[in-house]
């Protein structure tokens, strides 16, 4: 079989790229209405061959190929023009393979949500004769670049690693600089929550009103955790990737779709995707709560102290009580992370995750921290060690004010795990 006859006969949309992994495109699609849709993972030489074959319909296009796609098209938008290069393509009527660029337009869709929700201002009253950095000479910083030129009328400076503008200076030469935009893929699914700036360089950047990523996985990327922590607005990639999805999908119907579908799809994949994070006091019941709550959502279940048991064959009062506490807690952020970056699942963590700070950014990339209060009476110290040295008043007073900060939503313990469950998937609304 040559590469022009894979899957285009049965399936009408796909995505071009290579090389692909898990992609949310086709559920997004499907909700549009642009369904079926394959992924097609093709070498550089089967990309013209399968776009010749004239079985498709519709097609995005990821990396590498979206300037190849902007070649071989017989006709080009002004965007496309403008970056020689294409994420979009269709086959007009009379068989032409017509290319758009619909990253711009998903990332203008983006900009003037986040501007008016989270900033009060339209994008030119924000923007205008301003300067905006973006992070990233690439496919998607030429898209970010073109929007916030011509959607807002930003003064952008593109800065790259490999350029006359560089990271290390960002402080010292645009602190007049009212947005920032990561438009590298630093900080994506699974080489995360890394940031291509650190807090330092982000906080001395004081012209700042706000920060967009348009990395989409993890849900909160390393930077937008950063500008979090410094009380600035922020945002990861997942509305740009569905409005852009909803602007190539009207192209490939052939029909205007209301743009109200970009929040309702934005929220049915977070509710679908978002871990769920319990914390609380050693004893609380964690571990049943989540076991219990896993079943009611169909949901793989994590408990990380049993992640670690598996991982090291020791189990954390052996580990403790072998290596000390602080051998056991690298572990426990070790195997957090590992547990953290994944999607869709149940997490239980051992009491004393909150212990260490770095844990939380691990916990809150991809997921919604749910505290279990239980009654310091109702809790026992049995088989759990530090409990029992340091006795569970004082662990309680260690520990509650980091639980209470940590927490999304905080649940008061019902007195059984199926209770528990219960209330946890009503105060997430799931």
């Amino acid at each position: 079989m040559t590469a022009g006859e894979k899957n285009v006969a049965a399936v009408p949309y796909g995505l071009v790229g290579h090389p692909l992994g898990h992609s949310w495109s086709p559920q997004i699609h499907e909700l549009l209405g642009s369904a079926p849709y394959a992924l097609n993972d093709l070498a550089e030489d089967e990309v013209a061959p399968f776009l010749s074959s004239g079985a498709w319909r519709g097609l995005n296009v990821t990396i590498p190929y979206k300037r190849l796609a902007a070649e071989l098209a017989d006709v080009r938008s002004p965007a496309v023009e403008r970056l020689g290069a294409a994420n979009t393509l269709v086959r007009d009527a009379d068989g032409r393979i017509v290319a758009e660029n619909t990253d711009v337009l998903g990332f203008a869709w983006m900009l003037a949500r986040f501007c008016r929700e989270r900033l009060g201002a339209s994008p030119r009253e924000l923007l205008e004769g301003r300067k905006a950095l973006v992070l990233g000479s690439g496919g998607a910083g030429a898209a970010v670049r073109d929007a916030l030129e011509h959607a807002a009328g930003a003064r952008v400076v593109t800065v790259s690693r490999s350029g006359d503008q560089t990271y290390d200076t960002l402080a010292e030469r645009h602190g007049d600089a009212v947005l920032l935009v990561n438009a590298t893929p630093v900080g994506m699914f699974p080489r995360c929550p890394a940031s291509p700036v650190d807090d330092g360089t982000l906080a001395r950047l004081g012209g700042l009103r706000g920060v967009l990523d348009v990395v989409y996985n993890p849900t909160r990327t390393g930077l937008c955790l950063a500008a979090e922590r410094l009380g600035l607005p922020s945002e990861s990639g997942l509305p740009m990737l569905v409005a852009q999805a909803l602007y190539a999908s009207e192209l490939f119907q052939g029909k205007d779709l209301d743009d109200a579908l970009v929040g309702q799809i934005e929220r049915k994949i977070l509710a679908q995707t978002e871990n769920v994070v319990l914390i609380g006091m050693p004893g609380a019941g964690k571990t049943t709560c989540g076991r219990a709550l896993a079943r009611l959502l169909g949901r793989p279940f994590v408990d990380l102290d049993e992640a670690i048991a598996l991982e090291t064959g020791r189990g954390a009062a052996q580990i403790i009580r072998e290596d000390g506490e602080e051998a056991f807690r690298a572990i426990e952020t070790q195997v957090t992370g590992s547990y953290a970056a994944r999607s869709g699942l149940v997490v239980a963590c051992g009491g004393g995750v909150v212990t260490r700070p770095q844990n939380r950014d691990l916990l809150r990339q991809n997921g919604r921290i749910v505290f279990l209060d239980r009654p310091i009476a109702e809790l026992s110290s049995e088989g759990r060690p530090v409990s029992q040295a340091k006795g569970v008043e004082q662990v309680a007073a260690e520990r509650m004010g980091l639980y209470r900060a940590w927490a999304d939503v905080t649940l008061p313990c019902t007195g059984s795990a199926a209770g528990d469950a219960a209330l946890a998937r009503q105060l997430l609304g799931l």
